[in-house]
C-alpha cells in the first residue's frame, strides 16, 4: 500500500462514512466514499460489523491490502488517546460501546493484515478539514463551529487544533461551557430551535429546515434570537483567540442567511471584526481531518494533546 493513502472515517449518530484520502493533496480519492446506516441502539458486535462494512468497501475501492491506517472523526464522550468509547445511557447513542476499546475490538472485522486506528473529536476533525481545504486555509487563526444535534467547536492555529492552550477554553471545546440557564449545547443546537419555535408559535416541527421555510414572524424572531445568543456567548472567546475567520458547518448552518446578519451586527457593536464561511465540505471535511492523523508532522503536533472527553 502507498503509505500516503489513508482512510478517513466520519462517525455520525445514524451513519458511518468512509473514504480514502491522499495525504499529499489532502483530497478524497474518487470512488472510495462509502456510507452505511447504523442502528446506534444495536449490540456492540452489530455496530462494529456495520462500521467495518463501510471501511472494507473503501479498502477494496482503494486497493489497500497490507496495511490500513484508519483515522476516525467521532463524537464524545470518548478517550481519544486510547480509543476507548465512553458513551453512556445519557448520551442516547452507542451505549453498547461503553468502555469498549475500539482498537482492540474493531480490527478483527477489517479486511487488512495490519490495522492502525487513530481518533479525533468529530468537530475538531471537521475544523482541521476546513482549515486544510476551505476558505480558511488562507488564515492561520480559525474558529470552527458545527451546529446540528449538538454544538461542536475547534480552535485552529496554523492548521493544528488547540486543546490545552491559554488562548482557548478548557479542552478547546465550547459545548459544555455555561450559558444562561444551562450550557452552550442547550442553545446552539437543533433541539433549542425546535423547542423555542414551539414555545413562541405553538407549532411543533421536526427540524430547523421547517422553521426556515416557514418565513413567519415567529421564525424570524427565532433566528434573530439565535444570532444574538451566539454573539453574546462567542464574544469573550473570539476576543481572546482573535481569529480571522469563523467557519460554520452542520444542518443549522444551512439557515445561516437568517441568523448571520444579526450575529455579525452584534459582533460589530463590540468591535469584533471577523470573516465568515459556511462550509460546503460537511462530512468530507471530517474525513479529511481524521485522515491527517497519519500525516507524521501533524500527528507529532497533536498526539500528546488529544482530549479525553
Amino acid at each position: 500500500m502507498n503509505d500516503q493513502i489513508t482512510i478517513g472515517v466520519d462517525i455520525g449518530g445514524s451513519h458511518i462514512t468512509s473514504a480514502a484520502v491522499d495525504l499529499r493533496s489532502n483530497e478524497i480519492l474518487p470512488g472510495t466514499t462509502h456510507s452505511v446506516k447504523i442502528d446506534n441502539k444495536a449490540s456492540k458486535e452489530i455496530i462494529l460489523k456495520d462500521w467495518s462494512t463501510a471501511i472494507n468497501k473503501t479498502i477494496e475501492a482503494a486497493n489497500i491490502v497490507d496495511m490500513a491506517n484508519v483515522g476516525f472523526a467521532i463524537p464524545g464522550p470518548f478517550h481519544y488517546k486510547t480509543g476507548v468509547a465512553m458513551f453512556e445511557g445519557g448520551n442516547d447513542k452507542y451505549e453498547s460501546l461503553y468502555k469498549v476499546s475500539i482498537p482492540d475490538e474493531l480490527p478483527q472485522y477489517i479486511d487488512s493484515e495490519n490495522v492502525t486506528l487513530r481518533f479525533l473529536n468529530d468537530a475538531t476533525a471537521f475544523g482541521v478539514g476546513v482549515a486544510t481545504q476551505g476558505k480558511a486555509k488562507n488564515h492561520n487563526r480559525v474558529v470552527v463551529v458545527t451546529l446540528g444535534t449538538g454544538f461542536g467547536s475547534a480552535f485552529i492555529k496554523d492548521g493544528v487544533p488547540l486543546v490545552n492552550h491559554p488562548e482557548v477554553p478548557e479542552s478547546g471545546c465550547l459545548w459544555d461551557k455555561p450559558y444562561k440557564s444551562g450550557i452552550a449545547d442547550d442553545y446552539f443546537s437543533t433541539r433549542w430551535c425546535v423547542a423555542r419555535y414551539q414555545e413562541i408559535s405553538s407549532i411543533k416541527v421536526s427540524g430547523v429546515k421547517e422553521i426556515a421555510e416557514a418565513n413567519t414572524v415567529h421564525s424570524r424572531q427565532l433566528f434573530e434570537e439565535f444570532g444574538k445568543n451566539m454573539a453574546d456567548f462567542m464574544i469573550p472567546f473570539l476576543k481572546k483567540f482573535q481569529p480571522q475567520i469563523l467557519v460554520m458547518g452542520g444542518n443549522v448552518s444551512k439557515a445561516s442567511d437568517l441568523f448571520l446578519p444579526t450575529l455579525e451586527s452584534e459582533l460589530h457593536k463590540v468591535d469584533v471584526t471577523i470573516g465568515f464561511e459556511i462550509s460546503s465540505l460537511m462530512e468530507d471535511a471530517a474525513i479529511i481531518g481524521s485522515a491527517k492523523l497519519f500525516d507524521p508532522t501533524f500527528w507529532n503536533l497533536v498526539k500528546d494533546d488529544l482530549p479525553n472527553l
